[in-house]
């Protein structure tokens, strides 16, 4: 099984406390988003998780306790991008967070830490020059501290009648502009060392280089651990793509342990946090020995499912271990 620590939220930045009593624990329980008195409880036993990953914007608070997830194959998906505090308004300045993305790095190594240069917005002030300008400089400032960088183009989504494009000033780009920005990117990530994809992404980039991205990728945790991660007991069969996400996502499928309406980054372009009345009555009902984050379970009105030791497909992979030199496929 696969931990995705979280979509939803920056755990690195907010929770990870929350996470290492559920790791103590040895169990976690996660709502259903779309039916939320649906719970099902997960296994967090290291026999169980197969590899968790960590999507965050500043994980500086968690730096001094990656000792808890020691028994854990790990990477992370560190987002850090070129925007000011009109759009990230609560994040630190980036040359702070380059500090850490190298520490980071220093600590567990550059093939765990993917740089996420996303979403790509234009607008008046984050102008197509800007952006090419700005990459230069924060890849150049990485070159030996990460393998990969993620990329995307800024999507519409509309909340509550608030529309990301307005809220932002921005617009779709153009499918020049795109193959503008890739070509330049894509130019420059390589003379810093690092491979480009793309996060969930229709255009094809192939020419410059350019793959479409697994985020939660189950080869990156085979090459971690020497082994194949299968679907299957008695045989080899690739993890399956996550259906609950885009068509064009091409992730594996995990378990999501954080929640909506809880990160307190305050970016504007975020899809997970659409309802500022939602996300203050959810950090109230943060406790750190919960076994929900900022929830607690309601045994009137919540049904819970025990995933534990029933071997269905969400709660187990089984892995097949390799000859290393079989391990050599390109991600």
């Amino acid at each position: 099984m696969l931990i995705s620590a979280s979509r939803r939220t920056d755990i690195p930045k907010y929770y990870s406390d929350w996470l290492i009593n559920r790791i103590k624990e040895g169990y976690v329980d996660v709502r259903n988003p779309m039916y939320t008195a649906q719970v099902s409880r997960y296994s967090l036993s290291p026999k169980i998780v197969d590899g968790i990953v960590f999507w965050t914007k500043d994980p500086a608070p968690m730096l001094k306790k990656l000792d808890a997830f020691s028994e854990y194959s790990y990477y992370f998906q560190f987002s850090l991008t070129p925007y000011g505090k009109d759009i990230e308004r609560n994040l630190p300045d980036k040359n702070e967070l380059i500090n850490t993305f190298k520490e980071l790095s220093s600590k567990i190594g550059s093939e765990r830490v993917n740089w996420r240069y996303d979403p790509i917005l234009l607008n008046d002030k984050y102008s197509l020059e800007y952006q090419i300008n700005a990459f230069l400089e924060m890849a150049t400032k990485l070159k030996g501290y990460t393998k990969k960088v993620t990329i995307s183009f800024i999507d519409e989504y509309n909340f509550g009648g608030r529309s990301i494009y307005t809220s932002l000033q921005t617009r779709e780009i153009t499918l020049t502009q795109q193959n503008l920005l890739a070509e330049k990117i894509s130019e420059i990530a390589h003379e810093n060392g690092m491979s480009v994809d793309t996060c969930a992404e229709k255009i094809d980039l192939q020419k410059y280089g350019i793959k479409h991205a697994r985020c939660v990728d189950s080869r990156i945790f085979e090459k971690l651990n020497n082994c194949k991660l299968s679907r299957l007991k008695t045989r080899y069969e690739e993890l399956p793509k996550d259906t609950s996400q885009r068509k064009e996502c091409l992730c594996v499928d995990s378990i999501d342990v954080g929640w909506p309406n809880t990160c307190l980054n305050g970016c504007k372009y975020c899809y997970a946090t659409s309802s500022q009345a939602e996300l203050e009555q959810n950090i109230k009902k943060y406790n750190l020995n919960s076994s929900l984050l900022c929830s607690v379970i309601d045994p009137q009105k919540d049904k819970l499912t025990d995933h534990r030791g029933r071997g269905d497909e969400r709660d187990r992979s089984f892995k097949f271990v390799n000859n290393p030199q079989q391990l050599s496929f390109d991600i």
